[in-house]
């Protein structure tokens, strides 16, 4: 090739290079100016809301100029909900037989129950959102309890987020575990229980004692351990009551699979009955 066609062919390349070149230099421009002019437009807006806020560049819109970072939309960070059935259904309109047939307790007994959990469910505050009440918080988790529904249409009822109902459902268990269960399940007077059991037929009898079988989801280790004579996976919970039906022992975690008499026998009220402390 001549010596002059190589020259031209490399004079054609170096002038479509710098057109290259400068086309995506003035893109760049465009671009970086439309970001300046909408982060303007947005930091204006949001001083006509703050009027304390400070009228020089912030560091954003100086990262910005400067092509660093790219300017997003603002988006919320929590999708909006409803509490509207919880605030001015339940807690207003509903009668008695409401509550006992949805939460299985009447609305008196239920504001005394959050009364009396509220030391350990009282939370604070944040900048972000209001902590949930300590009346929404027991009605959570008693609702899931009493009901079979999910935790998401619980969570769709109540107007929060799914998870929100688990960690609640959590929070009360512990609550009533850690404040309750010592000051409630409790032997009481035997010679009372030996009464009202006597005048209903059953003379020296201090309690009623049953297991009933809760079902769970089945454990990855010792599955088969955990299925009980029905066919489904459970945990044995043994309950011993009163003459009114209240509660007066519990014993809970032994595997489906095992009978009701060696629960019973490695119960600590076996232990106390052979220690003559009842």
């Amino acid at each position: 090739m001549e010596p002059s066609a190589i020259i031209a062919a490399v004079l054609s390349v170096v002038n479509t290079s710098r057109l290259i070149v400068h086309l995506f230099q003035r893109q760049m421009q465009r671009n970086r100016a439309r970001r300046q002019r909408k982060l303007r437009e947005d930091m204006n807006s949001e001083r006509g809301t703050d009027l304390s806020q400070s009228t020089g560049p912030q560091p954003v819109e100086i990262m910005v100029s400067m092509g660093h970072v790219d300017p997003v939309e603002r988006r919320f960070w929590a999708r909006e909900t409803s509490t509207d059935w919880w605030d001015h259904i339940v807690l207003q309109v509903w009668d008695e037989s409401q509550w006992l047939r949805n939460i299985r307790m009447r609305k008196g007994t239920f504001l005394e129950l959050c009364e009396l959990l509220s030391p350990a469910l009282k939370h604070q505050d944040t900048r972000m959102r209001a902590a949930l009440t300590i009346q929404k918080r027991v009605a959570l988790a008693l609702w899931k309890l009493a009901t079979p529904d999910s935790y998401r249409s619980v969570a769709n009822q109540f107007g929060v987020g799914k998870s929100t109902v688990g960690v609640a459902v959590m929070q009360v268990a512990h609550a009533i575990v850690d404040l309750l269960l010592s000051k409630v399940v409790t032997l009481g007077d035997m010679q009372v229980i030996i009464d009202g059991f006597s005048a209903m037929g059953f003379p020296n009898c201090g309690g009623a004692i049953d297991g009933t079988h809760i079902p769970i989801l089945g454990p990855d280790h010792q599955g088969s351990q955990y299925i009980n004579r029905k066919g489904y996976f459970s945990m044995v919970l043994q309950a011993l009551v009163d003459h009114k039906g209240r509660f007066t022992n519990i014993n809970v975690g032994w595997p489906g699979k095992v009978h009701d008499a060696r629960v019973f026998k490695n119960s600590g009220l076996f232990r106390r009955l052979q220690q003559g402390v009842y």
